[in-house]
């Protein structure tokens, strides 16, 4: 049941920052050919060279419906591989900030994934539990939303980010029968929420972005087309992004648009800040965030 100490009207929307279970990740990887020297001042890296990674949903409330964005990676893989890619906490810390929140994730309606790597898909998913070896579904009341290009790519993955996807996902999705697949530029309209998706291929191939529009506020949930506040300047890339230039020429067209709506963009990753507006320097002809939020919580 939802906690009516949240003191939501009937009519209002509300909209929220949760978090899951953080990671950390090579900081050089995560960075590319930018120099350490450079992206050390924006994120300071420990002994081993790791950063801190961010992992953050949205969660969007509307009348009856409970939409969240992303899942980030979960509790659902063994110690030995949660050591190897550095993610912290054994519980599953959405589940638990869906819980504080008032919210439990049978409440869910709609879970929007902008693609099926592990550290946004992991959340799905059950606790690792010794001896069970069937991956389990979580938010059993919900439809689960991603790309289409994307979804076929998880199941017949390239050998160089193969590691990124959760194998047997695709099947999981299938036999729920709740999986709906959206191209780029579909529409999925939700009462008063409006949520356009976008196709970027720079990082991954099918990658969806929501664009979401919500009684004249408007924003963007970049995914890993920016992972955090870096990567919003136009060079700054990751070693993990399957075409550098695509995704830069991607940021510029996609950004300028964002720009122009005045749209507030939402970061799943960074390991400070939910979201950012955007202002743009004319004369270095780059976009600056400006205005970060910690969190963004907003009642419409």
């Amino acid at each position: 049941m939802v906690n009516p100490a949240r003191n939501v009207k009937d009519r209002d929307i509300k909209i929220t920052t949760l978090l899951g279970n953080f990671m950390k990740l090579d900081g050089g990887s995560m960075f590319g050919n930018a120099p350490k020297t450079l992206w050390q001042k924006w994120l300071k890296p420990d002994e081993d060279n790791m950063i801190d990674i961010g992992a953050r949903s949205l969660l969007i409330e509307v009348f009856d419906y409970k939409i969240l964005f992303e899942t980030g990676p979960g509790a659902y893989l063994s110690p030995d591989m949660k050591k190897r890619f550095s993610v912290l906490d054994d519980d599953h810390v959405l589940l638990e900030s869906l819980r504080e929140y008032g919210v439990e994730h049978t409440d869910i309606t709609h879970v929007i994934l902008s693609h099926l790597h592990f550290d946004h898909a992991g959340g799905l998913l059950s606790k690792f539990e010794q001896g069970k070896e069937k991956l389990e579904l979580l938010f059993p009341n919900a439809d689960y939303i991603t790309g289409k290009f994307n979804f076929e790519r998880s199941g017949t993955p390239h050998i160089r980010d193969q590691a990124s996807f959760i194998p047997g996902l695709d099947s999981l999705f299938e036999d729920s029968s709740r999986l709906v697949l959206k191209n780029d530029g579909d529409l999925l309209d939700i009462d008063d929420v409006s949520i356009e998706f976008i196709e970027s291929n720079g990082h991954t191939p099918g990658m969806l972005l929501s664009y979401i529009k919500i009684r004249g506020v408007k924003i963007l949930f970049v995914g890993d087309l920016a992972p955090g506040i870096p990567w919003v300047n136009l060079p700054i890339t990751m070693g993990y992004d399957r075409n550098a230039e695509q995704l830069i020429d991607e940021k510029l067209r996609i950004f300028k648009r964002a720009y122009n709506d005045k749209a507030i963009l939402f970061f799943t990753h960074d390991p400070v800040y939910a979201a950012v507006s955007l202002s743009f320097d004319e004369e270095k002809r780059r976009f600056i965030p400006i205005e970060p939020q910690q969190k963004l919580h907003m009642i419409l």
